[in-house]
């Protein structure tokens, strides 16, 4: 640890407590802003949802003084990229959150936001919405420092960055297909990274994840009637079958890995021998090495079959490289630990299955903290919820933890070169 610059000591006593009341005063209107989100149906394939949490993004974005680009696609939803200018000469950040959830249409209207004894519930409520809208509000409350303060507004009210960057993204959920070329630029152009997903149940952030491959295997048989002349068939899903147990059979030859057949599809009518079967798979690892390892696996189980003269062709339909933790990252840790300290609870970083767009990030070298968000849980699920009380700690966190980056010398000069 750098004795000279301890983490955290960036910000001082003043400025931490001023920035809880401001988070603390806006609760309300953040929890009218999450329920006006919740109750918007945006999974990644409703485009028309996810451009209008979209549009709400950017207006906030822009009410704060971001310049705001949207990066448009023509089937799934608008990138929204907020940009902001502060301290000349400061580091440069990269605040990543995303617009869509897993939730089909009608979820909303079937789920709609509410809150029960300090829990808020609803699609997306967690994943991540309340995430995003803390990224907002940590903005808020840092450039609202020292209104009123002629003297502390000299010195805050401005973010400690040369440039901070917002993205707002349209499609994580279906691993960021249209959105991961304009984070990879960002993220190329940036010192560091914070990633807006929730913190864990237990209130961990997230410093490192797996990667994940998703991958479709299509078996090819042969058609043929069941009745009349089953033996000039040759069936797809019996030959699936034995795939599935095959590769299924693949989890714990490596430690961290884990492989899950979580859809098959096939055959077009009972009395058809099944010409074609489809069988979709998730694979994780904790590292590059043992995610190449295992994906090599599943290729050659594809390479044989169990019904002959039936044949497999195997294809990616999404990735994310492990998000490794960095040396770099863990500076990041420890300014988040003091700060959390200082606010009156424990944290500590952990590894998480899941995967999210740090994995771009990290996977590129750019030193990021994951699960910045306040704290939930059952993502995914009608369970999903949100701790309430965890939003205005987690938000102060957040901000806090902005200012102390930004301000940190030695954040500072990991970039020697400055564009």
């Amino acid at each position: 640890m750098d004795s000279l610059h301890p983490p955290g000591a960036g910000v001082s006593p003043n400025e931490l407590e001023e920035l809880e009341g401001i988070i603390q005063d806006e609760l309300p209107a953040y929890l009218e802003d999450l329920a006006t989100l919740v109750n918007i149906d945006c999974g990644s394939y409703t485009k028309a949802g996810v451009d209008e949490v979209g549009r709400w993004t950017a207006g906030f974005l822009e009410r704060l003084g971001a310049q705001v680009e949207i990066h448009a696609h023509s089937v799934l939803g608008n990138t929204v990229v907020g940009t902001f200018s502060g301290r000349s000469g400061g580091p440069r950040a990269l605040l990543i959150g995303h617009l869509d959830t897993v939730f089909p249409e009608g979820t909303a209207a079937a789920r709609p936001f509410r809150i029960d004894a300090g829990i808020a519930r609803g699609p997306g409520v967690t994943d991540m919405k309340s995430g995003l809208l803390a990224g907002l509000y940590a903005i808020l409350a840092i450039l609202s420092l020292g209104e009123g303060d002629d003297e502390a507004a000299a010195a805050t009210g401005e973010l400690p960055f040369e440039r901070l960057v917002f993205v707002a993204n349209s499609d994580e959920e279906i691993g960021s297909v249209s959105s991961t070329a304009t984070i990879r630029e960002l993220a190329l152009a940036s010192d560091v990274c914070f990633v807006l997903e929730c913190a864990r149940a237990n209130g961990d952030i997230v410093s490192a994840r797996k990667g994940t491959v998703d991958l479709r295997l299509t078996v090819h048989g042969r058609a043929a009637h069941a009745g009349v002349e089953p033996e000039k068939g040759r069936n797809a899903i019996l030959a699936a079958a034995h795939q599935v147990i095959e590769l299924e059979a693949l989890n714990g030859r490596w430690l961290g890995v884990t492989l899950n057949v979580g859809v098959v599809k096939g055959g077009s009518r009972p009395n058809v021998v099944a010409e074609e079967a489809v069988l979709e798979v998730d694979l994780r690892a904790p590292s590059r090495e043992l995610l190449e390892a295992a994906e090599a696996a599943v290729r050659a189980v594809a390479t044989t079959t169990a019904v002959p003269e039936t044949d497999v062709t195997v294809d990616e339909t999404a990735r994310h490289w492990p998000m490794e933790r960095l040396e770099r990252s863990g500076r990041l840790v420890l300014h988040a630990q003091a700060l959390a300290g200082r606010l009156g609870f424990e944290l500590a970083d952990a590894a998480t299955g899941g995967a999210s767009d740090a994995n771009t990030t990290a996977g590129l070298g750019v030193p990021t903290l994951d699960g910045l968000g306040p704290i939930g849980g059952n993502d995914h699920s009608p369970a999903e919820y949100l701790e309430v009380d965890s939003i205005v700690p987690r938000t102060t966190l957040l901000a806090g933890l902005l200012l102390a980056v930004g301000r940190d010398p030695l954040v500072g000069s990991w970039r020697p070169h400055r564009a």
